[in-house]
């Protein structure tokens, strides 16, 4: 079907004699011998009206035609004299393609409470809110593409099914072929040698990991994908399952891992606001009113970079109360991390330079042999935006590492040839692309920038 989207057509340059539209009804407003529909096709945030005068082909099924259902429409775009719109449709004939019952389709006109809205996250897209977030989250993801390949990075795809660990946390979902009904058993426990890959297997937590690995060869690499964290947190900051953004650069240190988390962070959202004008206004209508103003912060200033012994002083002193205590060697809570942007420095900061025993056994090891070069970039009312590091990229020193976190040696032994190969200086993060979208629209729950989330006791959709 050639057809005409509703963001094409309001933009057009001129009118056109004949077009052929197809949408979902928002609203329809009935007049003697003619109706009024504004119709949506997702394309954009904005409708068109089409107005539908009695005697066309299909003006019979308007009875038929409420807000929700799916319509075909073939007719000329006018000049509209209605004010705040430069167009409209002159329907020639209507079809309605899919009905939607009134009396039981959830969404009328009227605003509805986020709540609400995930009990029908396959519904939600097509509210205004959130079809503007569903927007923003494929031109934001075009633009992570822009920028690293503007950068001479290779783009490159980690897997999701993993036999290690990347962060030793633990909190990783396990990938089986066993029948639940009849899983092997050798002495009290699960014989993974008998399961598909002959050893217990794990979605990922990261593709950090391979990413090192096409760094020590491509030099500039990224990934971009699903990681899944099996962590049984229910706030509005975690999630089951969400992408990363992670970055690897070779011969590189700690600075250059902040440079470009800076840099990339600045791009991606002054890209949001070039492309996503209208949609983002809605966000600072009705979500934050201080939302411009929070991303002019961010991308108007040098990010602070802050070691974090002084955070912790600095934290010690301050006049607020924390729920969680304030000591060198604990790591920062959302509440601290809120402090430092917001109150004390009142813009990004990087905190860098953390206690080794607090960060992941890949992270290098400091000359004071008790912090490792790990920096957690912070904003204005998320807290942690990146966290990264430059890697360890001695092998001895590695090994005394994997050892004194009690893992396993043997799984690392192609991380470890890394090392004992042709090693270099490296350094990456990761960027959370669910966070980075809460920066930018101003939402405040993970749930409501994922189409369809993934939480604890949550697998609806």
């Amino acid at each position: 079907m050639n057809r005409t989207r509703v963001r094409q057509a309001l933009e057009a340059e001129s009118g056109m004699d004949h077009m052929t539209l197809c949408g979902w009804v928002r609203t329809k407003r009935d007049a003697k011998g003619f109706s009024f529909l504004e119709l949506n096709d997702g394309s954009c945030l904005k409708n068109i009206q089409v107005i539908i005068d009695e005697g066309i082909p299909g003006f019979e099924t308007l009875p038929d035609i409420n807000t929700g259902a799916s319509v075909k429409v073939e007719g000329s775009l006018v000049e509209s004299p209605g004010k705040g719109q430069k167009w409209e449709v002159r329907a020639q004939s209507i079809e309605l393609i899919g009905f939607a019952d009134p009396e039981t389709f959830p969404l009328q006109k009227k605003r509805h409470s986020d709540e609400f809205l995930r009990t029908i996250a396959h519904l939600r897209p097509r509210t205004n809110k959130y079809g503007a977030i569903t927007r923003i989250r494929s031109e934001l993801s075009y633009a992570i593409h822009t920028y690293f390949r503007d950068k001479d990075f290779f783009y490159i795809h980690s897997p999701v099914i993993t036999g290690s660990d990347c962060e030793g946390a633990g909190e990783m979902f396990t990938v089986s072929g066993f029948d639940f009904d009849n899983i092997p058993m050798q002495e009290g426990k699960v014989d993974f040698s008998q399961d598909f890959f002959g050893k217990r297997a794990s979605l990922t937590v990261s593709g950090q990991l391979s990413a090192e690995n096409m760094a020590t060869a491509l030099g500039d690499v990224y990934t971009f994908g699903p990681t899944f964290r099996a962590e049984n947190s229910n706030t509005p900051r975690h999630a089951a399952e969400f992408w990363m953004l992670e970055p690897e650069m070779a011969f590189a240190d700690l600075n250059d891992d902040m440079d470009l988390g800076e840099e990339c962070t600045k791009y991606l959202i002054n890209h949001v606001r070039e492309h996503c004008r209208d949609d983002l206004e809605i966000f600072g209508r009705f979500v934050d009113k201080s939302l411009f103003a929070t991303l002019d912060n961010i991308v108007d200033n040098d990010f602070v970079r802050l070691p974090y012994g002084e955070a912790i002083e600095i934290l010690k002193k301050a006049k607020a109360k924390f729920e969680y205590p304030v000591e060198f060697g604990l790591d920062l809570q959302t509440e601290h991390e809120r402090y430092l942007t917001e109150k004390h420095f009142k813009k990004p900061v990087a905190v860098y330079d953390y206690p080794k025993e607090i960060k992941a056994f890949y992270m290098r090891l400091n000359d004071d042999n008790r912090t490792v070069a790990a920096v957690d970039i912070l904003v204005p009312r998320i807290g942690e935006l990146i966290g990264g590091s430059q890697r360890e990229e001695r092998l001895d020193v590695l090994d005394m590492r994997i050892k004194e976190l009690g893992l396993n040696m043997d799984e690392y032994w192609w991380y470890r040839d890394l090392r004992h190969f042709g090693t270099v200086p490296h350094a990456g993060f990761g960027m959370g692309f669910e966070r980075l979208l809460m920066l930018i629209t101003g939402v405040s729950n993970i749930r409501d920038v994922i189409s369809f989330p993934r939480t604890v006791n949550h697998l609806e959709f």
